[in-house]
């Protein structure tokens, strides 16, 4: 069985905005593996996932679009437990004159994040370092971002069925630690007036915030993610910074009661150079289904 290069499902007429990739430029590496498929991920960019398993899903996309903002004017960002390099990747594309270092625990995703970057070209500017993220040694002493993103797993071992598949196992549970150890690596790589941007499941927001006051930053903005209106948040997308001060509070309605996105979602998906359309009826698909991050996504 051959590996999957996705087709495009776009609207007629519809152009992708953004940089076209130089793709894969006769390079074998850069063709998907037979467990792999070449997905689309923001205008004509693509990503290297496996067929089964973890793949990206909504939780990277609304933790890029929350932290993009904040990275404008940043020379650097750092990306914790980036994975296949979905967030990365997301961000390299809406910040073009910044550079992004993720740090992935294992070879094989870090491996997967390499070829994606190869594959679009920003290879000069985007890097992935592997390594754990609780090792105070894996960067220089003096390391400092003024942006820092993640998206740590959301289930603490043995609270639910683990996944046989290596990869996607430490994508869900929190086999080297979950935010905790995420807000301590913040704390040590953050820049004085910097952000750090964290998703992470809706049940675990009073862990969250006694993680963030244990590491000793302060939660600055939450966006609560609704899957479809009338249904409880699903993942929450908070802001932390060095310094106290008013928290914000918003929320964000993927799907309206009919099943159709929102004019705020739709909004989310245009910055990121995504349809913001369906390009047609999908007849026997449950919509809400492919938007459950936890229970679709991370399963």
């Amino acid at each position: 069985m051959s590996g999957i290069i996705s087709r495009p499902r776009r609207p007629p007429g519809w152009v992708a905005p953004g940089p076209v990739p130089p793709g894969p430029q006769g390079r074998p590496e850069l063709q998907p593996a037979d467990d792999e498929s070449l997905s689309y991920l923001c205008g004509d960019w693509r990503l290297f996932q496996k067929r089964r398993g973890h793949r990206w899903s909504l939780d990277d996309l609304v933790t890029a679009w929350v932290a993009a903002p904040l990275g404008e004017g940043a020379e650097q960002v750092l990306d914790l437990g980036c994975g296949q390099g979905t967030v990365l990747l997301l961000l390299a594309w809406r910040l073009p004159g910044a550079r992004l270092l993720g740090v992935e625990a294992q070879a094989e995703r870090a491996a997967l994040a390499r070829r994606s970057i190869r594959y679009d070209g920003v290879e000069g500017r985007c890097q992935v370092l592997e390594g754990d993220l609780r090792d105070p040694a894996l960067l220089p002493a003096d390391f400092q971002v003024s942006l820092l993103t993640g998206t740590p797993p959301y289930f603490p071992r043995g609270t639910g069925t683990e996944s046989l598949q290596p990869h996607a196992l430490p994508c869900r549970f929190e086999v080297r630690g979950g935010v905790e150890a995420y807000l301590e690596a913040a704390a040590r790589w953050l820049a004085p007036e910097g952000s750090a941007v964290f998703c992470s499941a809706a049940l675990e927001r009073e862990r969250v915030e006694a993680a963030a006051g244990a590491a000793g930053l302060s939660l600055r903005d939450r966006l609560e993610v609704v899957p479809r209106e009338g249904k409880a948040p699903l993942v929450l997308v908070d802001t932390f910074q060095r310094t106290p001060g008013p928290r914000r509070e918003r929320r964000l309605v993927v799907r309206d009661r009919s099943l159709q996105w929102t004019g705020a979602f739709q909004a989310v998906r245009r910055d990121f150079g995504m349809p913001w359309e369906p390009p047609t009826s999908e007849p026997g698909r449950d919509p809400e289904r492919a938007l459950e991050v936890v229970a679709a996504r991370k399963r």
